[in-house]
């Protein structure tokens, strides 16, 4: 059976079937139905339609219990996801079972901030009376990225629901089977009432350009490149949706003579290569003092060149493959390019073997000078890593926020009071101290400038669901 639709409390087994396929051999792993921009209307319709004609929006108590039901059928889906992120992603068995602990917290979290959304009274002169209340936007179509499946669903659709919208879910064409189980969960969820969430199959870009062109929709949470994003707003533009945006990330790393450089190593590896370079925070630029610039890169490859690369499901695989081959085709033509514009440090290469037909590669390590160089100023979501120097704080300040991106950045040194300058100083809706991906469903993040709009994780996630109404009573003294 092809993973289906599911509108209305009901699946639909309608569409083209295609195919998905297991990254790391390039075997069929399952079938799904493609959807259309007929049923993205159908969906958005039901939604809409939800949400204008029942209680669901003034039930706090109510969408609390969906999500510790969610949660709670997550948590005994857990192996099967796990297996599944492994197979149909790609990523390390220890990235998956990560992945799926975080979708659960994010779901109970939420769970517990739905009966806490709160407005505020205040009396502006003797009589007179204002009433801010929060209350839900309305329909919200949450577009899924394939990297992290499960994690960056729930991150959406929790908050979506705790602030009580309803909502159409968009998968990623790369990861289908995932989201068929997860909706499975949704669905098995006895509290939750037909019509609040919904969700139709992607193949290309049709159903996704039509929410985003919908009346019926008034919200749109994507996660995902910013060339998408631009194209998200452009399209939502005539309609005026909301729009909560993660985008596009290029994280640089500082690191300084006083770091601990074990640590800064082990973190910066880890931190690089998760989910093989293809996270919007992975670590992306190592920006080092020239003073231990050499000692860090002889650090750096030795520790890139004993990663060993391989299957997600074997245990002694420490990077798995990239998403597909088309990425690492993509990707392995940077390498090239990286080794004309720059020093390669140490040059990634396909596996052979058991893994040559799998989107596999190796770590690349290459130095480069030039800060406008499309290898420094793109996002290249792949295990492949610049190193650049500087000579002081205001170089490293510098060069950090001399791309467009701002979503994430980390700093590596023993001094607190240069990590407080350099955490200030930097553009990055996040920075890491002595430490890099450190994600959790308390703690906002999100970007600046082309890395985004609007904050996900912690209170701030509800703000992207949630209007604010002033009711204005004169109600006179006594």
């Amino acid at each position: 059976m092809a993973a289906r639709h599911y509108i209305n409390g009901d699946w639909i087994d309608e569409g083209e079937t295609k195919d998905s396929l297991d990254p790391a051999t390039g075997k069929v792993l399952g079938q799904y139905r493609a959807g259309s921009a007929a049923l993205a209307d159908q969906a958005a319709a039901v939604a809409r339609e939800t949400f204008d004609t029942t209680s669901w929006a003034a039930a706090p108590r109510l969408r609390a219990s969906v999500l510790f039901e969610l949660a709670d059928r997550l948590e005994a889906a857990r192996a099967e996801l796990t297996d599944l992120i492994v197979a149909e992603n790609g990523k390390l068995r220890r990235e998956a079972a990560g992945e799926m602990m975080g979708a659960i917290s994010e779901a109970r979290y939420y769970a517990g901030l739905a009966r806490t959304v709160l407005g505020r009274t205040q009396e502006t002169a003797p009589g007179n009376f204002s009433l801010l209340h929060r209350e839900p936007a309305g329909v919200a179509a949450v577009i899924v990225p394939w990297n992290a499946p499960v994690t960056l669903l729930v991150r959406s659709l929790a908050p979506a629901i705790a602030a009580g919208c309803t909502v159409v879910i968009k998968p990623a064409p790369q990861t289908p089977l995932i989201h068929e189980v997860v909706m499975r969960c949704i669905a098995d969820c006895p509290s939750l009432p037909k019509g609040v969430i919904n969700s139709v199959n992607e193949l290309g870009s049709e159903v996704g350009e039509a929410l985003v062109a919908s009346n019926a929709v008034d919200v749109i949470s994507f996660t995902g490149s910013s060339a998408t994003g631009k194209r998200i707003m452009a399209g939502a533009a005539p309609t005026l949706k909301r729009l909560s945006l993660e985008l596009g990330g290029k994280a640089p790393s500082i690191v300084f003579p006083d770091a601990d450089m074990d640590q800064a190593v082990r973190e910066l590896t880890g931190g690089s290569l998760v989910m093989a370079g293809q996270m919007c925070v992975a670590a992306a630029r190592f920006l080092v003092h020239e003073a231990c610039a050499a000692d860090f890169i002889a650090r750096m490859k030795a520790s890139y060149a004993a990663v060993r690369t391989g299957p997600g499901a074997d245990p002694e695989s420490q990077m798995g493959s990239l998403i597909d081959t088309d990425n690492r085709d993509r990707v392995a033509r940077l390498i090239e390019q990286a080794s004309d514009e720059g020093t390669m440090l140490l040059k990634g290469t396909r596996p052979g073997g058991s893994l040559t037909d799998g989107a596999f590669l190796t770590p690349t390590l290459f130095a480069i000078d030039d800060v406008r160089s499309p290898l420094v100023q793109e996002e290249l979501f792949g295990p492949i890593v610049s190193v650049e120097t500087f000579a002081d704080e205001a170089e490293a300040v510098a060069k950090a926020n001399a791309t467009r991106y701002g979503l994430a950045a980390s700093l590596f040194t023993r001094d607190l009071n240069r990590s407080m300058r350099l955490s200030r100083a930097i553009r990055a809706g996040t920075v890491w101290l002595n430490c890099h991906t450190r994600l959790f469903a308390e703690g906002e993040t999100g970007g600046y400038r082309h890395s985004g709009l609007g904050r996900l994780h912690g209170i701030e996630g509800l703000n992207d669901f949630l209007e604010t109404k002033h009711v204005y009573l004169e109600a006179g003294t006594v």
